[in-house]
């Protein structure tokens, strides 16, 4: 992507910038540390980090992945950005969204992320897509989740470097943080922007027992989840690892490091609050509650004068930190990127005391139609949380949100709710709250895409582990949005089970990797498809283990639709590989 600046950076300007690290934790809400109190937790280098850091302690993201991903990277609001959940065709950026990597790279910056991107995994939307330079990570929203690399289990596993697959060594979160440090130490001379978003702690929860074997006494007693601590801790060990080689590389004065997590506790806090800790906050992933969605957000830059141990209380989010980076690096914005964020930068420098008068908005929605204008959501103005349009909380005094408090204030109410009409009135009329992202099909960029049935769109719950395919789970499911780049013919290939696991749609694959799933055959006799105004149909034979179309394609934007029929029931295809075909 070709970003046109205003201004233009010199040669020496650019060895002054600060370099950065963003790291992004999974599923680790904001009581799931030890310095905000937790009792059991052992996360002594953040602690320590925390200390030293600026702490903004009123930070705010999505209630799950993809949401606060999205926002991070384009400085706009889930809704906005067309991402808003975790599957069902919303998973992805669109294919013109300019991101933080593009930004920093168009400021000379060398660019790397290392990790969960779970922002789309075609083209033109692969971390590569949208300005990395180096990007290693695995696929879809988790490591063993069926769009990753078949047979992934954390241990030992085979990652994407720069779209290709890679056998790797040791333990995914230990793999993440040595290639940021490996990239590190190769672009140590220009600055640098890392974005290390780990999928620890969420699960499944794999860990070396030496981990969790310290927590096991505690389950059921004081925690959930032994293996769960253990993953926060295994990062923990980890961070401490890279600010290590950070100053023995004379490199942590001059670089901004940003700790973060993507959403409220998933296992750190049960839901009627009898096990774990959530620093006094009701709430966890996926919902509503302050405890869904507040997280920490540690931030040190020593050269700049961030640091010192201090907290900041104003209201902050997600989408705030394009222009807060971009603005301590002096770099510039596109003239045309539409943020909504502002620029907290001041408040870090002690320039500003105060930010401008702000609303912050939560929509929430895990289905392929947009969020509703207040069902599901949390609107956020000063120490005030308007829950679901109705159910307003003072959060300062009500840390628990136990008490109501709509009918004492209906003008703030009113307000409040004034500044979301506002807000998503404008959101209405963009492309991406309408249309779905595409993967495309047919470009130079990536000969075949591959499409599962994870991100299908559909009426189901929707099945995203590869152990759900392996048991033969069924999902109605079966509806992908493409973009056919150029007319032409194109080969459409439907499967059971995945090109690196391959068996008959009948039976099962004729490896089973690491003995790790329980297999399940299915008897579908046919496949189905419709696509650009098309129907075709093809029986399944006992061998086959795809069942392949050729068919004539125009350019532009369409729906494929996919099935394996058994009987009088249908459901969704799991694997489709589309790829252009040739003519000699």
């Amino acid at each position: 992507m070709l970003l046109v600046f205003y201004v233009q950076i010199s040669h020496s300007q650019k060895h002054e910038k600060p370099n950065i690290i963003l790291i992004l934790t999974d599923d680790q809400g904001i009581g799931d540390i030890g310095c905000h109190g937790n009792p059991w937790i052992q996360t002594p280098h953040l602690d320590k980090f925390y200390k030293k850091a600026v702490r903004m302690t009123d930070f705010h993201v999505s209630s799950v992945c993809t949401p606060t991903r999205s926002a991070i990277m384009t400085g706009r609001y889930p809704i906005n950005n067309g991402a808003w959940a975790t599957y069902k065709g919303r998973d992805a950026l669109s294919g013109d969204a300019i991101t933080m990597a593009d930004i920093f790279k168009a400021n000379g910056y060398t660019t790397g992320m290392f990790g969960k991107w779970h922002l789309g995994d075609n083209y033109p939307v692969r971390p590569t897509d949208s300005g990395f330079d180096i990007a290693i990570h695995h696929k879809a929203g988790g490591v063993g989740e069926l769009s990753d690399y078949w047979g992934n289990t954390y241990f030992d596993d085979i990652y994407l470097v720069n779209n290709k697959p890679q056998q790797f060594k040791g333990y995914c979160t230990d793999i993440w943080f040595e290639e940021t440090m490996k990239f590190i130490e190769t672009n140590k001379d220009k600055p640098f922007f890392v974005y290390l978003p780990t999928n620890a702690p969420h699960g499944p929860h794999y860990v070396e027992e030496k981990y969790a074997n310290p927590y096991k006494p505690l389950v059921g007693t004081e925690i959930m989840n032994a293996e769960f601590y253990g993953m926060i801790t295994n990062i923990d060990e980890n961070f401490g690892k890279l600010e290590a080689f950070l100053k023995k590389s004379k490199l942590a004065d001059n670089t901004i490091l940003i700790f973060m997590t993507d959403n409220g506790t998933h296992h750190g806090y049960s839901a009627d609050g009898k096990l774990g800790y959530n620093h006094g906050f009701r709430g966890r992933k996926g919902g509503k509650q302050e405890g869904s969605h507040r997280v920490p957000f540690f931030i040190r830059w020593k050269d700049g004068k961030i640091s010192g141990g201090k907290d900041i209380s104003s209201e902050t989010a997600h989408v705030d930190l394009i222009p807060t980076l971009a603005s301590l690096c002096g770099i510039d914005i596109p003239k045309t990127k539409k943020l909504d964020g502002i620029d907290f930068s001041g408040l870090l420098t002690k320039k500003e005391k105060n930010l401008e008068d702000r609303t912050i908005f939560v929509h929430n929605r895990q289905d392929w139609r947009p969020p509703t204008d207040v069902d599901k959501t949390c609107i956020i103005k000063d120490d005030w949380r308007l829950i679901d349009g109705k159910e307003l909380y003072d959060i300062e005094k009500d840390r628990m949100q136990k008490t109501d408090v709509s009918k004492q204030h209906p003008e703030i109410v009113e307000a409040m709710l004034k500044d979301n009409a506002q807000f998503l009135k404008l959101v209405k009329t963009n492309p991406e709250y309408r249309e779905f992202p595409v993967s495309i099909a047919g470009s130079e960029h990536q000969k075949e895409i591959t499409l599962t049935i994870q991100h299908a769109i559909g009426e189901s719950a929707g099945i995203w582990k590869a152990e759900h395919v392996a048991e033969g789970k069924k999902s109605l499911n079966n509806t992908h949005a493409i973009e056919i780049e150029k007319d032409g013919l194109y080969q459409i290939e439907c499967r059971r089970w995945p090109k690196e696991c391959p068996g008959t749609i009948w039976g099962i694959p004729k490896e089973n990797p690491k003995n790790f799933y329980t297999y399940e055959t299915i008897k579908p006799q046919k496949v189905r498809l419709s696509i650009a105004n098309q129907i075709h149909e093809k029986e399944i034979g006992s061998q086959d283990e795809a069942v392949i179309f050729d068919v004539n394609l125009p350019k532009g934007k369409t729906m494929l639709v996919n099935d394996f029929i058994e009987g009088k029931n249908k459901y969704g295809v799991y694997y489709t590989y589309i790829t252009p075909i040739t003519k000699n």
